[in-house]
Parts: structure tokens; sequence; C-alpha cells
């Protein structure tokens, strides 16, 4: 008996077959991955002995920080934090 892609009646035969798609690598939903991941980098940076810092910029300044950031070949974090530590030296 020949096997047939649309015959339901013998669905058995195609159990061992691999549906297309990507599988799931991960049981948690997307949100809960973000969570755990969050966590993760947060355990991380305390390691490593960094404190999360937020604060608010005009988009101008901003662009500014982005431009001189990607001259001079470092992430805005890590020239913000140069700038800082230029400034505290100062004084």
């Amino acid at each position: 008996m020949a096997k047939e892609v649309a015959d339901l009646t013998t669905i058995d035969l195609f159990v061992d077959e691999k549906r297309p798609g990507r599988p799931k690598t991960n049981p948690y939903s997307r949100e809960v991955q973000v969570k755990i991941n969050k966590r993760n980098q947060v355990k991380r940076d305390k390691s490593k002995g960094l404190k999360r810092v937020e604060f608010k910029l005009h988009h101008e300044v901003f662009a500014q920080l982005d431009t001189l950031a990607k001259d001079k070949g470092v992430s805005r974090s890590e020239l913000i934090e140069s700038l800082i530590i230029e400034a505290l030296a100062k004084d």
C-alpha cells in the first residue's frame, strides 16, 4: 500500500517524519525568557562591579553622543563613563 501525504487514515505512517519549521528549543514563553535573560544580565553586571544608571537626554545630545562614540570606536556607555570620569577628575 502506497502512502499518501493527504491520507489521514494512515497517519501512523507519518509519525517519524519531521514537520517543517523551526523546532521549539526553550520550554518558556518569550516573555519569561526575556525576564530570565534580564535577571542573568543584572547578575553578570553586578559581578563585574557595574551599577545601572538611567537618565534622559535631549535627542540632539543623544545624537552627538552616538556620533562621537562611533568616531572613537566605543559604545555609548563606555563614552559616557569616560566623560564622567574625566569630569570628576577635574574637580
